[in-house]
This record gives C-alpha cells, sequence and structure tokens, in this order.
C-alpha cells in the first residue's frame, strides 16, 4: 500500500479544522452531535484524510455511544492499532494504515460476528453513498 505522507502544513491546508484536529492531533468530537452517528445511508465509510476505504455501511451499529460503531473494517490491511494510555486507561487507538490518521479507538465489547466496537470519528470519514460509487 502506497503511503500518504504529508508534512503538517499540507494537512492544515488540505483538511477542515475537525478532521484536522481528529486525523492528526487525536482529537475526539462531541457524541451525539457528529455527522455519521446515527447515519442510516449505505456506502463505504472512507477515510477523511486520504480516501482509503475504511468500513462498510452494513457493518455499522447503533453501540448508543454517540459515535459512528462498526463491528468490522473493509480489511484488516487498512487500519492500525497502538496502545493507547492518555485517558487514564488502556485503550487500543485506531489509525488509517495509509495516512496514518487517528479515527477512534477499537473495544472488545461489540456484536458477533466479531465482538469488536470500532468506535469512530465522524470527521475522521466521508460516507461514499452506494448510489454514486
Amino acid at each position: 500500500m502506497e503511503k500518504d505522507e504529508k508534512s503538517q502544513n499540507e494537512w492544515k491546508k488540505k483538511l477542515p479544522w475537525e478532521a484536522y484536529h481528529i486525523l492528526r492531533e487525536k482529537g475526539t468530537e462531541r457524541p451525539f452531535q457528529n455527522k455519521y452517528f446515527d447515519s442510516k445511508k449505505k456506502g463505504t465509510y472512507v477515510c477523511a484524510g486520504c480516501g482509503q476505504p475504511l468500513f462498510e455501511s452494513e457493518n455499522k451499529y447503533d453501540s448508543g455511544t454517540g459515535w459512528p460503531s462498526f463491528y468490522k473494517p473493509v480489511s484488516e490491511g487498512r487500519l492500525e492499532t497502538e496502545e493507547d494510555l492518555n485517558s487514564g486507561k488502556v485503550r487500543t487507538e485506531v489509525h488509517c494504515k495509509k495516512c496514518k490518521g487517528h479515527l477512534g479507538h477499537v473495544f472488545d465489547d461489540g456484536p458477533e460476528p466479531t465482538g469488536k466496537r470500532y468506535c469512530i470519528n465522524s470527521a475522521s470519514l466521508d460516507l461514499k453513498d452506494k448510489k454514486n460509487s
């Protein structure tokens, strides 16, 4: 996979403020007040930084957390994870493998068949509608 490497200045110019804050500074948006937490539209969620497909709408579910949640990515090779101790507890941070953008976190309390809950910030995603694909 070809990496999408840009300087911080290039990312600042390319991305809207909230997407930059989340993808490049590991920010978090407010729950229940983001564009995809309750979206029922069909399509593919891609990285807002580089456009890499990350999640399919049919793998999205309502976790009750206020952020879009998915039980599996498009493929395991699209994401990278690392331990995150910043909140005072151990969490697993999720990044886009192509551009290294912060997406959110993954937890082991999701539904079957995977048992995973990928809790992802809406501003780190763009939805490509099925009809426009």
